[in-house]
């Protein structure tokens, strides 16, 4: 017995009543004939994966961190500036 090939728009389509419209894998597979398993997989397939979610968003952190770093760096020697200046002239004021 050979398993029935689906295109690409019935699959695009069942995936849709359970991602966008919030029906369950069971009833939708019940409702087309089709596997659960088959529609857990073609959810899966366009479903994007967590480490990818997971890496875009510690790159993201990253970045930021060395944003905020040479940000630190910046009011740092601003300040050093500051306090120079203010020892310089406490001093010409004596």
């Amino acid at each position: 017995m050979s398993t029935p090939r689906f295109t690409p728009e019935f699959k695009e389509e069942a995936v849709k009543q359970v991602t966008e419209r919030g029906h369950s894998v069971a009833e939708v597979a019940a409702r087309l004939g089709v596997s659960s398993h088959s529609l857990y997989k073609w959810v899966k397939a366009v479903t994007p994966d967590n480490s990818e979610k997971q890496a875009a968003e510690l790159i993201e952190a990253k970045s930021e961190i060395l944003r905020l770093k040479a940000q630190l760096r910046h009011t740092e020697e601003e300040r050093d500036i500051l306090k120079k200046a203010t020892r310089y002239f406490a001093r010409e004021s004596e």
